[in-house]
């Protein structure tokens, strides 16, 4: 199976001299196209600077960051944005929509920004894939925390990226509308082939992942495939233990 994106060796340094902290420590993972990923690990970690170094929103200190066959770690800022705009999708906890915008105006900001043509029917494809038929003239303020989410997962998915990253993507959501959501994701992985990446600290949304990644001390300490929400709580306090 091919990888969508791979870390070699990677660190990330913050700060200088007795204040630096080291937030990565030679980093090596690959992630498989067409899976979904889950990364998990007590308080600092180091879970979002790996996400950030992983998207090309963050430089390492040392190692590579390749996505596909584009190696990110020489690029400058200018060629990180266009690789971002066009290769990789993000969902925040923060759903991260223009309120003055209409749900199709958000979904397809992303294209706008690049210069792209909007694909109406992979749009059309997309907004039904989320649940969105009906609702494509309303504004954020109309929708719920569930309903802006997965306006922020279609915008994601409106690109065609290679992978999506999602940073605590449920984080804001109650129990019910977090399960919608996580069940979303994982057809978007199951039914299209996407390559979902997510941070959380929840062991019920990484159940629904195919892998899990652990990360203790800026390093990745273990993986769990198949998981499910007990084993996952189990190794994280076993991981809290460690810290």
């Amino acid at each position: 199976m091919t990888e969508a994106v791979r870390l070699d060796a990677v660190s990330k340094v913050y700060g200088r001299g007795q204040s630096a902290v080291a937030a990565l420590r030679e980093v090596s993972v690959g992630i498989p196209r067409g899976t979904f990923t889950a990364v998990m690990g007590p308080s600092g970690s180091g879970k979002s600077t790996f996400l950030h170094c992983a998207a090309g929103l963050d430089v390492p200190s040392s190692g590579a960051v390749r996505l596909g066959g584009a190696d990110l770690t020489g690029m400058d800022e200018n060629a990180l944005t266009e690789l971002r705009r066009r290769r990789i999708g993000f969902v925040f906890q923060a759903f991260n929509l223009v309120s003055a915008l209409t749900v199709t105006e958000n979904i397809t900001l992303p294209l706008k920004l690049a210069g792209a043509r909007v694909d109406g029917a992979w749009l059309e494809e997309v907004v039904h894939r989320v649940g969105l038929g009906g609702r494509a003239d309303h504004r954020p303020a109309q929708l719920s925390g569930g309903q802006q989410q997965r306006v922020a997962i279609a915008r994601a998915l409106v690109t065609r990226p290679e992978v999506v990253f999602g940073d605590e993507p449920t984080g804001a959501l109650d129990t019910m509308t977090a399960r919608d959501v996580l069940t979303l994701l994982r057809e978007v992985v199951s039914a299209l082939g996407q390559t979902v990446v997510m941070v959380t600290h929840d062991p019920v949304a990484a159940s629904y992942a195919d892998t899990v990644l652990f990360l203790a001390d800026g390093r990745i300490v273990d993986a769990m495939t198949a998981p499910t929400a007990e084993k996952v709580a189990e190794r994280m306090t076993r991981l809290g233990a460690w810290k």
